[in-house]
């Protein structure tokens, strides 16, 4: 049964398609993930570099874990002609570490977000990610939270030559679903993802975490604090959400 399909029996026009974003909003990936695995990686060059939970909730305003790591290196000063390809070398570092802990079932789901997957797909709605996130980790980790085979377009920060909050990545899965704007609907943590979304013309909803409740969140059609608080985000909600933006 199609989303459509769906969404004329319960008189609301259900989504053709969800776009998903992973870090943060799939998983609270950041301060337990992905910050532990570039303190140790920063341990393993014996850097004297670590970043505690506060500051790294700071640094999550520049997107891109490479870049990230540029600008935590001339934050304290280390400076080298190979800067660049330091910073890389860090990140393929960071990223074997931080692929070792998904693949240990480290990293759960947020609570809500495989109930809502699932009730998406049982009225025929189809499931994407888009993320900045490199495939490396990214992949293995939407099939560790979502189970394989559950997600039917992924766009990974190595597909797209501009990161969030370009909309490059969400278009590119528009496309690759071959569904128009105006009939999907983006799931986000942030403030950048947002920009994102709404720039490729979605509807979005934000459920924000501990390192993005400040963010300016203009332009959400919906805002939360958890998926399944106060009541269980599920297809009905984004059916009506995108009924209300179509009008």
């Amino acid at each position: 049964m199609t989303g459509a399909m769906t969404g004329a029996m319960t008189g609301a026009m259900l989504p053709e398609a969800v776009v998903f974003d992973v870090d943060g909003t799939l998983a609270e990936t950041e301060r337990d993930g992905h910050r532990v695995a570039f303190n140790r990686a920063f341990a393993a060059y014996q850097l004297e570099l670590y970043w505690d939970i506060e500051h790294y909730g700071q640094l999550l305003t520049i997107t891109g874990g490479r870049r990230r790591i540029l600008a935590g290196l001339r934050e304290r000063g280390i400076m080298r002609d190979d800067l660049d390809e330091f910073a890389r070398a860090l990140h393929r570092i960071k990223t074997d570490l931080f692929v070792e802990e998904v693949r240990r079932g480290r990293i759960c789901p947020r609570p809500g977000v495989r109930d809502l997957v699932e009730d998406l797909r049982r009225h025929g709605v189809r499931i994407a990610v888009a993320t900045t996130g490199t495939r490396a980790w990214a992949e293995p980790l939407v099939e560790h939270l979502l189970g394989a085979g559950t997600v039917e377009v992924a766009v990974f920060g190595d597909d797209v030559t501009e990161l969030k909050p370009h909309p490059q990545a969400y278009r590119m899965a528009l496309e690759r679903l071959g569904v128009c704007a105006a009939r999907a609907v983006a799931v986000e943590d942030s403030g950048p993802g947002l920009r994102a979304a709404l720039a490729a013309g979605l509807a979005t909803v934000v459920v924000t975490n501990d390192y993005t409740r400040h963010h300016a969140l203009d332009g959400a059609a919906l805002v939360r604090e958890e998926f399944d608080h106060p009541w269980p985000l599920a297809a009905s909600t984004l059916g009506q959400m995108l009924t209300v933006a179509s009008r």
